[in-house]
């Protein structure tokens, strides 16, 4: 099985779950909901649900039975998105190959769509009660609620603002890299095995897995903001070094940032040794991240 072949169904099944969980734009107030579906129904990888999915199969799951919290992390990231975005943030008026929330629907819509979105997401983890047991549940939604605060996501993002217009040190960017994208990723993986019921050895794998994965997520990313191609990315490049970012890239290089991003998820893969085959879709994300060209 190719990853394009692993990924389509599943990323039909989590853009299906988002149209139906997210309120329609006939329903008042209707501008606050259409921003909310422009950002999260925007063509994207989906990167966070698949790896909740492929965490679940791993552990001897289905994507059913974590599909309301692989949709609910879908929602934290297009919130994340929405806010960074902001001109009191990265400012950045193009995203997903159309024009940001902000520019599409002004400020104002664009910081509450986020706010809602962020909302939504929680709604949506408490809602995998369905198919999943009540503690499993509390246990992500703890997680998910840690990566997304300022021990992870937001943390993350105002250390990365501090560092603008600094030299750059390897401290600074490991702590940004592992919290303002590595901390959801990681949280991603280890939701979808707690959710099916996945046992100590093997959450703590997929956490390891997790965490060695979004730096290397993060790292891929910060390489595309030099070499890649506008069009094909859906968003500036070249800002990062405008901004002057703390990143591998500007510690290392180009190429050095990219070897590091292959050895993290090489790194990422090893960690997933005993599982099998049924961890072989995992494997492919890893591979996918770091050579993505969008």
């Amino acid at each position: 099985m190719t990853f394009e072949e692993y990924a389509s169904p599943r990323i039909a099944l989590v853009e299906q779950g988002l149209d139906r969980a997210l309120p329609p734009e006939t329903l008042r107030p209707e501008q606050l909901h259409r921003a909310m579906r422009y950002s999260a129904l925007a063509p994207g990888k989906r990167i966070r649900p698949l790896l909740c999915i492929a965490a679940a199969e791993a552990c001897g799951g289905s994507a059913d039975r974590v599909l309301p919290t692989a949709c609910a992390l879908e929602c934290i990231h297009a919130f994340s998105l929405i806010h960074d975005d902001l001109p009191a943030l990265d400012d950045d008026t193009l995203r997903r190959g159309r024009p940001t929330c902000h520019v599409a629907f002004g400020e104002a819509t664009a910081i509450l769509a986020g706010d809602a979105l962020f909302a939504l997401a929680f709604q949506l983890i408490a809602e995998n009660r369905a198919c999943a047991s009540d503690e499993a549940v509390g246990r992500v939604l703890a997680l998910v609620a840690e990566a997304s605060g300022t021990a992870g996501m937001v943390g993350g993002q105002v250390v990365d603002l501090e560092a603008e217009k600094r030299e750059a040190d390897p401290e600074t960017v490991e702590y940004i890299y592992e919290r303002k994208t590595g901390a959801l990723i990681l949280a991603s993986v280890v939701s979808g095995g707690v959710l099916v019921g996945g046992d100590a050895d093997t959450l703590c794998r997929l956490a390891d897995y997790g965490s060695l994965l979004g730096r290397a997520f993060q790292a891929a990313d910060d390489v595309l903001n030099v070499i890649g191609d506008e069009a094909t990315i859906g968003k500036p490049v070249g800002s990062d070094a405008a901004r002057h970012k703390a990143t591998y890239v500007a510690l290392f290089g180009v190429e050095g940032a990219m070897e590091r991003s292959r050895a993290l998820a090489h790194e990422a893969i090893a960690k997933l040794a005993p599982l099998g085959p049924k961890a072989d879709p995992l494997r492919m994300l890893a591979e996918y991240v770091v050579e993505r060209t969008s």
